[in-house]
Order: C-alpha cells, then sequence, then structure tokens
C-alpha cells in the first residue's frame, strides 16, 4: 500500500494497518515526536487534509501525508533527567520562579515544557522559561488556592530537593525560520514559553518584527518587565504592551489582552503568533487572530487544561 509523503515527494510501500509514527520513522521521514501516547502534540500532521497525530493513526487506505517543512521540524527524543532545587523566588504575591540544575544536557527548543515530579504523586507540566543551557532550567508556577501540586511546591519545596523532569514535550517552538512579523500573547504564567520563545529569538539574531502582549488579572500579576525591556534592548523590531484586565494599572493598558490585540491591528495576513495562557484565553486569541488573516498553520499554542483534579 502507498502513501504520498508531501512536500518530500516521496512515496512509501507500507503495509495495512501500520501506525503511521511507527511507518515514517521506519523510513527515516523527519518528523517531530515525543511522548507517543497522544498527549503532547508534537507528532501533528494531516492526513488526507485532515489533522491527525501521527502516534495515533493506523494506516489502512492509501494516502497522502503533509509533514511540517523540514526547517521546522525539531526532534528531541524524551527524557528523564534529576534535577535539584536551587532557588526558589516570589515573583508576585502567588507565582514562584523554580529554578534546577541539570544533572546532564537537556535539549529542548524554546517555547516547549515538562512534566515536573516532584513526589510520585505530585506531578504536573509546566513550560520553561529559559533557553537550553548546559546549567539549569527555570520554571514559573503559580500557585493555585488548594491547589495540591502547587501547594506542594509553596509550602513544602526546598531548596536542595530532588526534582524529575520529562521532556521536552509540545510543538508551540520557535521557528527560527519564520519571515514576516511575529505577535506573541500571553496570560499569567503564560509569560513563561513567550521569554524563552523571544530568548530564542534574541541568540538566533532574528529581525522579524515583534509585539509582544503580557495579560494579568490585576497590577498585583505583573512580572517579568525587567527580562522584558532588556529583550527590547536586544531586538529593536519589539515591542510589548501590558494589558491589566481590571483597569487599576494607569501606567499600562486597561481592558483583556485580546482586545488590545485587536484595538492595534485591523489585518494581520502573513502574521506568525505564539499564544499561552488559559485555554479560554488561548481559543479567544486564536479565533481573533484567524479573523485577522493569521493561517491557522501559523498559530502555535499549547494551552493546558485541567484534567480533574486541582493543579
Amino acid at each position: 500500500m502507498d502513501i504520498s509523503i508531501q512536500p518530500l515527494q516521496r512515496t512509501l510501500d507500507i503495509a495495512p494497518g501500520q501506525n503511521l509514527l511507527e511507518a515514517l520513522r521506519a523510513h527515516q521521514i523527519p518528523i517531530s515526536y515525543s511522548c507517543m501516547a497522544g498527549r503532547c502534540g508534537t507528532c501533528r500532521c494531516r492526513l488526507n487534509g485532515e489533522t491527525v497525530l501521527a502516534c495515533q493513526t493506523t494506516v489502512v487506505d492509501a494516502c497522502t501525508v503533509e509533514i511540517p517543512e523540514i526547517d521546522e521540524v525539531v526532534v528531541h527524543p524524551a527524557r528523564i533527567l534529576k534535577t535539584t532545587v536551587t532557588s526558589i523566588e516570589d515573583m508576585t504575591h502567588d507565582i514562584k520562579r523554580l529554578r534546577l540544575k541539570l544533572s546532564k544536557p537537556f535539549a529542548f527548543s524554546p517555547g516547549q515544557y515538562a512534566h515536573l515530579q516532584f513526589t510520585p504523586e505530585h506531578i504536573r507540566p509546566y513550560s520553561m522559561a529559559v533557553t537550553e543551557n548546559p546549567d539549569e532550567i527555570e520554571f514559573h508556577i503559580r500557585l493555585v488556592p488548594e491547589g495540591r501540586v502547587t501547594t506542594y511546591v509553596g509550602n513544602t519545596l526546598k531548596v536542595g530537593d530532588a526534582v524529575r523532569v520529562s521532556g521536552p514535550l509540545g510543538t508551540a517552538y520557535l521557528r527560527r525560520k519564520t519571515a514576516g512579523p511575529i505577535v506573541c500573547i500571553a496570560g499569567g504564567t503564560g509569560l513563561a514559553p513567550v521569554l524563552s520563545i523571544l530568548r530564542g529569538m534574541a541568540e538566533a539574531r532574528m529581525d522579524n518584527d515583534v509585539h509582544v502582549y503580557f495579560g494579568v488579572r490585576s497590577r498585583a500579576d505583573i512580572y517579568g518587565e525587567p527580562w522584558l525591556a532588556a529583550l527590547r534592548q536586544a531586538m529593536p523590531n519589539m515591542t510589548f504592551h501590558v494589558v491589566v484586565a481590571s483597569n487599576d494599572a494607569q501606567d499600562h493598558r486597561g481592558g483583556m489582552v485580546t482586545q488590545a490585540v485587536d484595538d492595534d491591528w485591523s489585518a494581520m495576513d502573513g502574521w506568525t503568533a505564539y499564544l499561552a495562557g488559559a485555554p479560554a484565553m488561548v481559543d479567544a486569541a486564536t479565533s481573533l487572530l484567524q479573523g485577522k488573516g493569521v493561517a491557522p498553520e501559523h498559530i502555535h499554542a499549547d494551552a493546558f487544561h485541567t484534567t480533574g483534579d486541582k493543579a
């Protein structure tokens, strides 16, 4: 049975009933993958025009498979590493900056995330806030009232504790070959992956016009402005806006972060977007951007949905 691989213009002969990701890997087709269980979305591709996850797809008929352009594919096989807490710092009244010392190199792309296991009962996904380096990784964790995992982080976790890191995961990573303007929309600790992406852009000396919108609930929730200001110095084509929903910060814009984007841009054809934050914000921003002409395949987001118990 033949399947056509685009844009490589290759044809593979595979057996009916074979897993798509296994078939692609067996024929050395370059495709990103990570969790192998359908959770991370890294192996997303299109089968006969429909978006699927290769690791969860069984091929039963001849078909056409579209994979991301090779320049945009990243392959960081998932790893499990032991790390050590080096600092826990208050960024706001309910956001902790967690820094972990690496025992071994941890390869990831700016914008990806990992699972942090503090104990066998305390595991959650969080986005890296820095770029890949040999020494440490950093996460921003919002403390959820009565949250099982974040209460542990806030009340029990201490410097010197071991934390198990599993990853990397996620498809909302920096595309370094991007042409045209870029918009980054972050809500709350969604600033962490956006910082990673912006730092990756600075390191790669990308000169795209970049517009960053950081939405928070109130003035007390603002953090990270010095980092954004430093990045603006490194990237002259970058602008950033802090948008406060409660309108209690007269020195910042008020209202919803999506409204600020809507007010600033009438059309955004040819743009690339990175979104991070609560699912409702990500969904609203996705709809808004598509309505302004941003192609769906150029909107990159990994919104974290709760899985039933408190965070």
